[in-house]
């Protein structure tokens, strides 16, 4: 049997741009009297040019998007009208969105600022043991979450796999930083059962979200916490160590405590050069006391005379690690607008 040729990128973005167009062909076109009263929803889940909405009694319907709606998340508050017949699996139509208060979004290359989800109290940044923990990619989000105002928890998956008493050890340095920081760190593992009991009482009366890159468990997590979803997983990629993605759209769920909890998309690298540099500067909050004191007024803390930050590091104030981090998301605000992409 022959290969199958790999498709470029060009080819991707084609295939999906004519089948966004097939969709629109087929998109319902509801007249007024077609349709009942408007009500009160909730986006479960957005599928290109639908989405999914809950009603007040619970029940799920997919509807289209007026053109009018200019954005739409899993999390936003809508008005929308039930049609009075199904027409092509889809029921109704969504007309307006309330206002957000709060946002998750990423930069794309192709799509400029993308939001993720909506109306969101926290947080979880999952990272794990395997396939890396990734540092850097924790403090890029808790950058998004600072400038947001949404809390974060940052959670350390699969404590149960053994690694090298000095891995565990940088690991363990790193948490402990976060946590003298002033982040609650929360260890877990879905095998053994640690720290779930911890996730779940957070979780009550809370919207909140899962992040992480590719593989980290972030489905494994829901599924256990909520085991009668049975969400597909998936096993970390024995030949290249990269995550195997489940999740292909952030899609909320309701706990039985009240809460609610929206599983989103793995990323190998969450981008943010979409920020100005004082943007990031607020990010990072163990910082804030020494911004302003550099000798001078453009200083872009690294090997500038007289930089507040600098010192502050030499003389054991603020934490190098975490330091070299924030030089290094710097430096990516002019770099490769592809690598926050989607993989």
């Amino acid at each position: 049997m022959a290969k199958r040729k790999k498709l470029t990128k060009g080819q991707n973005r084609r295939i999906k741009a004519n089948l966004s167009s097939k969709l629109k062909n087929e998109k319902v076109n509801w007249q007024d009297d077609e349709l009942g009263a408007q009500q009160a929803g909730l986006v479960i889940s957005r599928f290109g040019q639908h989405a999914d909405v809950e009603d007040q009694q619970g029940n799920i319907y997919r509807c289209n998007i007026r053109r009018t709606v200019k954005s739409l998340v899993c999390g936003d508050e809508v008005v929308w009208r039930l049609g009075k017949e199904t027409q092509h699996s889809v029921s109704g139509v969504i007309e307006a969105v309330h206002e957000r208060k709060s946002e998750l979004s990423r930069p794309d290359v192709y799509d400029g600022l993308k939001p993720i989800a909506a109306n969101i109290d926290q947080i979880f940044i999952v990272s794990s043991i395997l396939p890396v923990f990734n540092p850097d990619i924790i403090d890029r989000y808790l950058v998004a979450t600072e400038l947001t105002g949404i809390k974060p928890v940052i959670v350390l998956n699969k404590v149960d796999l053994t690694t090298s008493e000095d891995e565990q050890q940088l690991i363990d340095e790193q948490l402990k930083l976060y946590q003298d920081i002033g982040y609650q760190v929360i260890r877990v593992s879905s095998k053994s059962g640690d720290g779930i009991e911890q996730i779940r009482e957070r979780l009550v009366q809370r919207t909140s979200i899962f992040v992480g890159q590719s593989g980290v468990g972030k489905s494994t997590l829901v599924n256990t916490l909520m085991p009668e979803l049975d969400l597909l997983t998936k096993q970390v990629s024995d030949n290249s160590g990269l995550g195997q993605h489940t999740t292909t759209v952030a899609r909320l769920y309701h706990l039985e405590n009240s809460g609610s909890l929206i599983d989103s998309p793995g990323i190998r690298e969450f981008g943010l050069w979409h920020l100005t540099p004082d943007q990031v500067d607020a990010g990072f909050i163990e910082f804030q006391p020494f911004f302003g004191h550099c000798k001078f007024r453009d200083c872009k803390h690294q090997s500038d005379p007289g930089c507040a930050l600098v010192a502050a590091v030499d003389e054991g104030q603020i934490n190098p690690v975490r330091f070299a981090s924030y030089q290094r998301i710097l430096a990516s605000l002019d770099g490769n607008k592809l690598t926050s992409r989607f993989q």
